[in-house]
């Protein structure tokens, strides 16, 4: 299995589920774009009948609101680490699988809805997995995908923030291979990998002082503050200023943006639930 250029992966270089916060800081993200995710899940048709996997499901708020709120019938979810999802109360129509996404066959069947959010960008072999994903798709179903989109390019401001969040991407691509520069070419992948309807857009969250996207980025700042440092673009005193900037009234930034693109697979109805053969 192919790793990044530092050798690590997300969830045991950085970002590990055992670290005390992990969870917190995931809900903080959760917070700041689960509504728009669920408007477009719901918006695609996502309801009663309907089988649904969820990839990369951190602490199981889009599997529990795509059943508590649009009634689908039920969901897969699956993390490489499912300690956040098992620590909560079961919830009937819940699934959970541990498995690793990027291994053959790490989920079996067909399901009207394949959802992952902030997921691939952190994987190689971006147009396996894109293909991988589609091919999960039931006759009539739709692959919804979401990633990071990086605002602060060399023409934006330069500020606390930009300056420690450009180090953010350049360090985490290192040690664990993050790579945003190709989510752009979503859909297009998505179309190469046979999916019809394909359709895209950006939201960009505001960053408020204490919001739940202020305290997202403060948090995943500290936690991969070594990665960022060894890019030798900001010191500690840099990331302290960024902290402080994020949480003042003197912020004025963009977050990176979310990029989300479906595309639905031909054969099949759009409204209905699939058939017996889709749910084996």
């Amino acid at each position: 299995m192919t790793t990044s250029p530092g050798g690590g992966r997300y969830g045991e270089a950085v970002f590990r589920p055992e670290q005390a916060g992990e969870g917190e800081r995931i809900d903080f993200g959760a917070l700041a774009y689960d509504d728009i995710t669920m408007a477009r899940l719901r918006a695609l048709g996502a309801g009663p009948g309907w089988r649904c996997l969820d990839v990369g499901a951190g602490t199981g708020t889009v599997s529990r609101r795509l059943l508590d709120e649009a009634g689908v019938t039920s969901v897969l979810a699956v993390d490489r680490d499912v300690r956040f999802l098992t620590e909560r109360p079961e919830r009937p129509g819940l699934d959970v699988l541990e498995a690793d996404i990027t291994a053959p066959d790490a989920v079996r069947g067909r399901f009207r809805l394949v959802h992952a959010r902030f997921v691939l960008m952190h994987l190689p072999e971006h147009e396996r997995l894109v293909s991988t994903l589609a091919g999960l798709v039931a006759p009539g179903g739709v692959l919804v995908l979401s990633d990071a989109v990086d605002l602060t390019s060399d023409r934006a401001p330069e500020t606390p923030y930009t300056s420690v969040m450009r180090a953010m991407w350049q360090g985490l691509r290192a040690t664990i291979g993050t790579d945003v520069s190709w989510v752009p070419s979503y859909p297009q992948l998505l179309r190469g990998a046979g999916l019809g309807s394909v359709a895209a857009e950006i939201h960009v969250p505001p960053l408020q002082p204490g919001g739940p996207l202020s305290r997202f980025w403060a948090d995943t700042w500290e936690r991969s503050r070594a990665a960022m440092l060894a890019t030798g673009l900001v010191d500690d005193a840099a990331v302290d200023a960024a902290v402080r900037y994020l949480a003042s009234e003197e912020c004025a930034a963009l977050s990176a943006g979310m990029l989300t693109v479906w595309g639905r697979k031909g054969g099949g109805p759009t409204g209905a639930p699939v058939g017996p053969a889709a749910r084996s």
